[in-house]
């Protein structure tokens, strides 16, 4: 059975000063370097001075034959004036600030537009003063060399020119290159962080080397990533590369192109249209705003239309990258029909506004993305959603039988990764992906994880009446709950 039947990830666990890291399937790793570069270490939280540690894997071809290449980039610096630190400096801990965030974090316009201007304002006195300029780490800054003479690694060591990044570099011939191999070379990259933070800094930590972004704590939908997505990797495909292209506007300037401004994504309830939403806004590092039919639809004659342009109006002011999601985008902007009645003309007005407001938001703000889900795409006029507003149309179908085995590997290992510890085993050894994977025909993602939901409560039921005596989830257990999902047929 290969490692994609498998619902517990196979990983290996070593000690580095102080540390526990665990490389999670290294072989499957390296294996998908070949076709495109993979990255591992991502959302780990690192001792001071360092900032963030990015190690990728990746191919390339050389006079003497394919390498696989090893690279690492230790920042010491946050990215200047990034959301965070204009965040940071704006809230700060006080009273005040706690509620503001929790204001923002609920969505308020009013409070989003007061912290956003003064953002900005503390952004200009930062450039001014001279303050956003990075501090340089205290290692040395001469390149030079670190090696594992287990087994012969050499990794080069470099320095940016601003001195707040360490980068490492080593190549392995493609027919030499083994799990060892990535092991070795995040000892490496831990020794680098090690001479920048001291001998002690990561004792007691734990980083996981993994292709997906497992939860170190119980996953909320906040907290989503593409990499969580199972089932899609066309449209997870699709997303990268609008995430990468949001983030380099200096590549999109240069040619003279224009990324998406707007994405429409239509499929049957269920199938994960809000949750790659949240995911691709991650994937950004963008603020998630999102726009429900109460805040626009009102009751009084020109009420939506007013609502819909104070939406637009505080999207162009937004000053950090922020994702505008208009979920149900039908039952908001229905479609704009030819009757005369007064209800028919409501519809029309709105649509009319919506699509003046999307002809030049990109030109007005780019750093706003606009995103709209719906399950009844045929409800939606045409003329809304055309290239220039919507130039992204991605159909999100219900999984296949593939696609719902990867659902159900993806969930299960999260759920692993956030609840497991010693002495506690959750889900079973032995548990076949395929075989949940077929007698689940028909389900989405959502079916999915409320299979998983109500095993899990069964089970916190049976824990709380015997005292914890209680055996991991089992396979029947869990072809149990499809069943009861599903009904009778």
């Amino acid at each position: 059975m290969s490692d994609a039947g498998y619902a517990r990830a196979r990983g290996e666990t070593f000690e580095y000063a102080g540390a526990t890291v665990e490389l999670v399937d290294a072989a499957t790793v390296l294996a998908a370097a070949r076709v495109n570069p993979v990255e591992l270490l991502r959302r780990a939280t690192w001792p001071e001075p360092v900032q963030r540690v990015d190690l990728t894997v990746s191919s390339a071809d050389r006079d003497g034959g394919p390498v696989h290449t090893f690279a690492a980039a230790i920042s010491t610096a946050d990215e200047p004036l990034s959301k965070e630190r204009i965040r940071r400096l704006v809230l700060g801990n006080d009273p005040v600030g706690l509620l503001l965030a929790k204001r923002i974090e609920a969505g308020d316009p009013i409070a989003t537009r007061i912290v956003d201007g003064v953002g900005a304002a503390a952004a200009a006195a930062y450039r001014r003063l001279g303050l956003d300029k990075p501090e340089k780490p205290a290692a040395s800054r001469q390149p030079g060399t670190i090696a594992d003479a287990a087994v012969g690694m050499q990794a080069t060591v470099t320095y940016d020119e601003s001195g707040t990044t360490v980068r490492l570099h080593a190549e392995v011939p493609r027919d030499e290159v083994t799990p060892a191999h990535l092991q070795a070379f995040a000892g490496l990259t831990l020794q680098a962080v090690i001479e920048l933070t001291g001998p002690e800094s990561l004792a007691g930590r734990r980083f996981v080397l993994s292709r997906e972004t497992l939860p170190t704590t119980k996953a909320t939908t906040k907290d989503v990533t593409l990499d969580m997505v199972g089932g899609l990797s066309a449209v997870v495909g699709q997303l990268r590369e609008i995430a990468v292209s949001f983030r380099h506007p200096e590549s999109m300037a240069r040619w003279g192109a224009q990324r998406p401004q707007g994405i429409l994504m239509y499929g049957p309830p269920g199938t994960g249209k809000t949750m790659l939403s949240r995911a691709l806004a991650n994937e950004i590092g963008a603020d998630f705003r999102e726009i429900r039919t109460p805040e626009i639809l009102d009751k009084w004659l020109g009420g939506s239309e007013r609502n819909i342009k104070q939406i637009f109006r505080d999207a162009r002011r937004y000053r950090v990258p922020t994702l505008m999601l208009f979920d149900e985008f039908d039952s908001i902007i229905s479609y704009a029909g030819s009757g005369g009645d007064a209800a028919s003309q409501a519809i029309n007005a709105v649509a009319g506004i919506f699509k003046q407001e999307m002809n030049d938001l990109i030109e007005a703000n780019p750093n706003v993305i606009v995103v709209a889900t719906t399950n009844f795409p045929h409800r939606v006029d045409d003329s809304l959603i055309r290239s220039g507003r919507f130039d992204v149309k991605l159909s999100i179908p219900k999984p296949d039988e593939a696609s719902r085995a990867e659902i159900f590997r993806k969930m299960i290992r999260a759920l692993i990764a956030a609840h497991e510890a010693p002495g506690f085993q959750m889900f079973a050894d032995d548990l076949d992906l395929a075989a949940l994977a077929a007698a689940s025909h028909g389900m989405t993602g959502a079916d999915i994880k409320e299979v998983l939901r109500r095993v899990q409560l069964a089970k916190a039921m049976e824990d709380a009446r015997t005292g914890g005596r209680v055996s991991p989830i089992s396979q029947e257990e869990l072809l149990a709950s499809v069943r009861e999902l599903l009904g009778p047929r």
